[in-house]
């Protein structure tokens, strides 16, 4: 290969990662996101210590959403990368799966971390400790201000995507159920708990109220399992919420075709099969790309007397109002021809270009042939009408040499016998081997059966 003396030495993994990192840090809008990281990373912290201090497993599995909170943050700066990035020879349908894969991380380390809280709470229920309630109500209110405030103040728009598109989750459900009839009694608040609230503000409302009711009964009755029981509450409604959005950004990554768009391409897809020079359609595939974006590829038959260009461009007017990343490959319908020759070939004769084949097909049930028609006999039917001289059985095909050639497309060349040639074999003369010239074209046929124009049997 070629010899580079001053090739430029690759970026380690952490030096792509600083140029990509500074590449986001130089657009404005990320600012504000770097600034909540930071100030998400210094309230961990002290949630952390606070946990630690109070021994309060519930507010160990609340402080687990504001480190969900530092995910979806991390998330927001790569869907920036995902829009400064242009598609490489790579990653030629672009970046937009990088998101989806940091939703999917996201979504499935906090259920993980929703695991955890269960197992430590199982082990807390053979054994519960004394949980302190010096800081248990201030740490919740710490963590519930700034998970508000964060989701409020951020426009994450992979997690507002998927929050709409996923399917809603039980706690959803059941709140909504509790709005309808809260909206039938004040019609005004329907336009904040309906028609589906927002499931991170919901988790959020949720388990500080957990927290509020666990705060209360400990300082009244010391009643210290309701922590316990608090926190597994709080880790099933992160499990339950975190779900469907797992489910959904894993079906994205996948490559599923989206469920409400499969009627859709249908009724398209037959559109375009109605098209004029379209005869199929078919090897067609659709799938996810990104939030919000599919792509899709199809295979289009067309008539040979068809434009390709129309045709391509009619398809993708169709398809585009849906499919954004199309690819559509058009190929003209090829006739199948059928074989001059259905006999083998021997290896002397094929050079085809010198000679022509001929096979002549083998009479069945010869037995029962009239040798004058070649035709069944039957006592009970009248005699033809006509009758031919025709060749003999068993006669092998005839190899003759090429005078005149044409080609026709499959390589075999046909050649065509001079007027002088087809006079000599009675072709003119009617009557005289007028059959058996019409049948052959050629006079060396040998004739071991068939009679002569006077009617005497020919040698």
């Amino acid at each position: 290969g070629t010899i580079h003396l001053f090739r430029k030495s690759q970026r380690s993994l952490v030096g792509k990662l600083t140029h990509e990192f500074r590449l986001v840090a130089a657009d404005r809008r990320s600012w504000k996101i770097l600034l909540f990281g930071a100030i998400n990373l210094i309230c961990i912290g002290f949630l952390l210590m606070w946990c630690s201090s109070t021994n309060s497993i519930a507010l160990t599995a609340y402080t687990y959403l504001t480190i969900f909170d530092l995910f979806s943050l991390v998330t927001c700066l790569i869907s920036y990368w995902v829009m400064m990035k242009k598609p490489s020879p790579v990653y030629s349908f672009g970046f937009e799966r990088f998101e989806v894969l940091a939703v999917f991380a996201s979504t499935v380390l906090a259920q993980l971390g929703a695991l955890f809280i269960l197992k430590e709470s199982v082990e807390r229920f053979l054994e519960q400790p004394e949980i302190h309630t010096g800081r248990l109500l201030v740490g919740t209110f710490v963590a519930l201000f700034f998970n508000l405030f964060t989701m409020l103040s951020i426009k994450n728009k992979p997690f507002a995507y998927v929050s709409e598109a996923a399917s809603t989750s039980w706690l959803q459900e059941h709140v909504a159920d509790l709005s309808r009839s809260i909206c039938g009694i004040i019609p005004g608040l329907s336009s904040i708990f309906l028609p589906r609230m927002n499931p991170f503000v919901l988790i959020d409302i949720a388990g500080a109220l957990a927290l509020c009711i666990t705060y209360m009964l400990i300082e009244i009755n010391n009643y210290f399992a309701v922590d316990t029981a608090s926190a597994i509450a709080i880790a099933l409604m992160t499990f339950g919420t975190m779900y469907p959005m797992s489910v959904y950004s894993g079906k994205v990554l996948l490559q599923t075709t989206p469920p409400h768009v499969i009627g859709q391409l249908d009724k398209l897809l037959r559109e375009v099969s109605t098209l004029d020079g379209v005869l199929e359609v078919r090897n067609e595939h659709f799938w996810t790309l990104g939030f919000g974006t599919l792509a899709g590829s199809v295979h289009v038959r067309i008539r040979r007397d068809a434009n390709e260009q129309m045709v391509l461009a009619h398809v993708t007017n169709r398809l585009y109002t849906l499919v954004s990343t199309l690819t559509v490959q058009i190929f003209k319908d090829d006739w199948i021809r059928p074989t001059l020759s259905s006999v083998p070939i021997a290896n002397n004769i094929l050079n085809l270009s010198d000679h022509h084949i001929i096979p002549m097909p083998s009479l069945k049930a010869a037995d029962n042939l009239n040798p004058v028609t070649s035709t069944p006999a039957k006592p009970s039917s009248p005699p033809p009408e006509f009758s031919f001289n025709t060749p003999g059985k068993n006669v092998s095909p005839v190899i003759l040499l090429n005078t005149q050639t044409k080609p026709y497309g499959l390589g075999f060349n046909h050649g065509s016998a001079p007027y002088s040639s087809v006079l000599s074999q009675g072709l003119g003369i009617p009557g005289v081997g007028a059959a058996q010239g019409f049948r052959t074209g050629f006079a060396n046929v040998p004739s071991r059966y068939g009679t002569n124009a006077r009617g005497q049997p020919r040698p």
